[in-house]
């Protein structure tokens, strides 16, 4: 029989979480960061042992990231913002580079970064994703956030 590793949704105790949120799109972006702190109390995670960083926009969240992760002080950083496509190709660019950015961080960090941002094609598609119809993103961000810290305690590394 092979090992399997599965990771497990409880917090370890003492664990602390950092958030990294853009404002561009608050609207949106604030409805995903009260799901991720939700799901990361309801997991056991003390609502001290939270940290939200506000950043300007999506392209921002990657370097913030990288500092948290380095930081010592978090055993996951969870990265949550919104971008919408308008009529020009600054979606592509600001999308990407968050997206390239955050993967980026995640592969060179010792602690889990979670991958937060919706990127859709219309303000419909943010909403819906942002707790109604197609449930809430950032929790389901949070939730990667806590499996991947199990995963990472039985792999090796993310202890904090």
């Amino acid at each position: 029989m092979p090992k399997v590793i599965d990771g497990q949704l409880a917090a370890p105790r003492g664990l602390k979480v950092a958030i990294v949120a853009s404002r561009f799109n608050s609207f949106i972006v604030d409805r995903l960061v009260d799901g991720a702190v939700d799901t990361l109390v309801r997991h056991g995670v003390g609502d001290g042992d939270i940290t939200v960083v506000h950043v300007p926009g999506a392209f921002e969240l990657p370097q913030t990231a990288r500092r948290l992760a380095e930081s010592g002080e978090h055993g996951a950083v969870v990265c949550l913002g919104c971008v919408i496509r308008g009529a020009t190709t600054h979606y592509d660019y600001v999308a990407g580079h968050a997206a390239y950015g955050i993967a980026d961080v995640a592969m060179k960090a010792a602690v889990p970064v979670i991958f937060g941002v919706l990127t859709t094609e219309n303000i419909e598609q943010a909403v819906e994703r942002a707790g109604t119809k197609a449930g809430n993103k950032g929790v389901d961000a949070a939730m990667a956030a806590l499996e991947m810290v199990s995963v990472y305690a039985q792999v090796g590394g993310g202890k904090r």
